[in-house]
């Protein structure tokens, strides 16, 4: 990259010229892959440029993007920030009135809107986006919804956007690249607001070297290891920190990035996409896991034995190697029989091709990293904040070390603060919250991004986090415990989906757990239960009060004893974004939960 100029503009020219006629950006159509290549993908996010300059989109002048994840998602991002403007991103989850706060609060003039659903909920705000101007669409909107639209707003959808770019791009075929090459490194790329568990979102202010800055900090520690050769399935949220910056990685690596269906699609997408790799929160895993086990223990007597056998087998045989002690003849042939007889199925149902897992966004369980090793499947477990840019700590691929969030990615420096907070300092990192130095000037001081985490560096110099600052438990007796590693155990649990462990200045730990149907469903019979009953019906049984405890004792096990839940209610509903217990990114929004189970709290005690 000329000179120390780093911005995204420049990484993408330098990616047109070196990957021109190769496959980009896929998707799937009636099951079957279809691509355009480099020179496509180019010629797309230049047309969407071309004509947002026509609608006023320059040098700080934003546009919002309300949507699942999908390529016109991706084109409508790039073309933003390639002609000089800030993207900001909310989550197609967000209500009216958070979509309205943060479309205000950015300043946008240009919004992006998927489809009626999300139209819909603009609609009832439109009256207070001041300064809407135009509204675009993915897809096209109902003629109902379209006469609700206020006349002043100008309406295009997103091919008519094209079509006007590629006649700007006509009458000015040099501008759209001279404009790249003029790219400041400090100019505004994207305003990103904090979904967070707690508060009012912020906003935190990402400039152009900042995301340049990470794309090239992965670059430098992967090395080859990811390269043009790779395929991605991309189906996180687009919204969230992560799942942008895998959607840019593309542009550094040169690989293949395909846009799945969406989650409710997600292992048919697998099977017809076959990626190299796969970016994923801990969610996901986990619930591979459970099912995984679930199906043996529905299985025959012969089938659990097998399983256990090779379970054994093969973790027997990966633990020499992680001490870096050699297996004996006879643990090398058991663990290659192992594997094919059972967790071969497991590797295909990825695909078949699956090389690494990169896991981010939340901490995942060391046991479910451990057994997804037996399948060939390695969870490469990183770190990172929506104010770091996400990646800045990253397990290496060739030693990565459960239960740690590996090394320090390229220029990032981590410090640890005096009660263990994690310090971090980066080119890619935020610049500031957008109109609110009072939580800038909180979270950074002299040039430190106090993460809000807790951590600790292992003999070998991997970062582990224990848990979050503000989460941290302290008994009544005056214990300090982090609920973090209490959380993890439970659920990898069977009948346990997600949990809030609660005692902070209480005399003994309690525990708010969320259940899921699927788990339960061999026990309705028992239970006089139909197929169409609720969650709340389930939690209520007595069957399910039952399997919870024997979980929880399960995990009472291994912790010492001022660490044991000592009782437990069981949440009538799922934890879910649409109730606000989670957050797009599957986090559990503990302050909600504790607020809305108060009373049942307080029952506990």
């Amino acid at each position: 990259m000329s000179g120390d100029v780093r911005t995204l503009g420049r990484l993408f020219l330098d990616r047109m010229e070196k990957s021109g006629s190769a496959n980009a950006v896929g998707w799937l159509e009636n099951d079957q892959i279809k691509f355009i290549n480099y020179g496509e993908y180019f010629e797309t996010v230049r047309s969407i440029s071309l004509a947002l300059k026509t609608l006023g989109i320059g040098v700080d002048k934003k546009a919002s993007i309300l949507g699942n994840t999908r390529k016109e998602w991706h084109f409508a991002d790039l073309g933003i920030m390639m002609i000089r403007g800030v993207t900001i991103p909310i989550y197609h989850t967000y209500t009216h009135e958070e979509i309205k706060y943060i479309f205000n609060h950015s300043d946008s003039t240009v919004f992006f809107i998927e489809n009626d659903e999300q139209l819909e909920k603009v609609i009832q705000v439109q009256d207070d986006l001041t300064n809407l101007e135009a509204i675009i669409s993915f897809d096209e909107f109902s003629q109902t919804n379209i006469n609700k639209l206020n006349d002043k707003v100008k309406l295009l959808t997103f091919d008519e956007l094209i079509k006007i770019g590629k006649e700007e791009a006509v009458k000015d075929p040099e501008f759209f690249e001279k404009n790249l090459k003029e790219q400041d490194d400090q100019e505004l790329a994207s305003i990103i607001y904090t979904s967070g568990t707690t508060g009012e979102p912020k906003g935190a202010v990402i400039t152009q070297r900042a995301f340049a800055s990470m794309c090239l900090n992965v670059k430098d520690s992967i090395g080859n290891l990811f390269n043009a050769q790779d395929r991605t399935m991309t189906w996180l949220p687009l919204s969230h920190v992560f799942g942008r910056c895998e959607s840019m990685f593309t542009i550094v690596f040169g690989w293949e990035m395909v846009f799945s269906r969406g989650v409710d699609h997600l292992l048919v997408d697998l099977g017809i996409v076959k990626p190299t790799l796969l970016m994923a929160v801990p969610r996901i895993f986990e619930k591979i896991y459970a099912k995984i086990h679930e199906q043996i223990n529905e299985g025959s007597a012969i089938k659990k034995t097998l399983f256990n056998w090779a379970k054994g087998a093969l973790s027997s045989y990966h633990s020499k190697l992680d001490k870096d002690l050699s297996p004996s003849t006879g643990e090398i042939i058991q663990a290659k029989l192992a594997y094919k007889l059972v967790f071969s199925k497991v590797y295909e149902k990825f695909g078949g091709r699956v090389r690494f897992f990169v896991s981010g966004g939340a901490p995942i369980s060391v046991e479910i990293i451990n057994f997804l090793k037996n399948a060939n499947l390695v969870i490469i477990e990183g770190y990172g904040l929506t104010e770091t840019v996400a990646p800045c700590m990253l397990n290496p691929p060739q030693k990565p070390i459960p239960g740690t969030v590996g090394t320090p990615l390229g220029d990032v420096e981590i410090g640890l603060a005096d009660d263990g907070e994690i310090l971090i300092k980066s080119e890619a990192m935020l610049k500031e919250y957008y109109k609110n130095p009072e939580a800038t000037a909180e979270a950074i001081k002299d040039g430190w991004f106090y993460s809000g985490d807790i951590g600790e560096f292992t003999a070998d110099g991997y970062l582990k986090i224990t848990d979050r600052k503000k989460d941290i438990i302290i008994t009544s007796g005056g214990k300090n415990i982090a609920p973090q590693k209490i959380e993890n155990m439970l659920k990898i649990q069977k009948y346990i989906a997600q949990s809030v462990v609660v005692g902070d200045k209480r005399k003994y730990l309690t525990v708010l757990v969320g259940i899921e149907k699927e788990p339960f469903l061999s026990h309705l019979d028992e239970m006089g239960l139909s197929e169409s009953c609720t969650v709340e019906d389930i939690a209520k049984h007595e069957k399910t009060q039952k399997l919870i405890e024997d979980n929880i004792s399960s995990v009472n096990r291994d912790l010492a004893s001022f660490e044991t839940i000592k009782k437990f209610y069981v949440v009538p509903e799922e934890f879910t974004v649409d109730n606000g217990f989670v957050t797009p990114s599957l986090k559990v929004r503990k302050k909600n939960v504790m607020s809305a189970y108060e009373k049942e709290i307080e029952g506990l005690y």
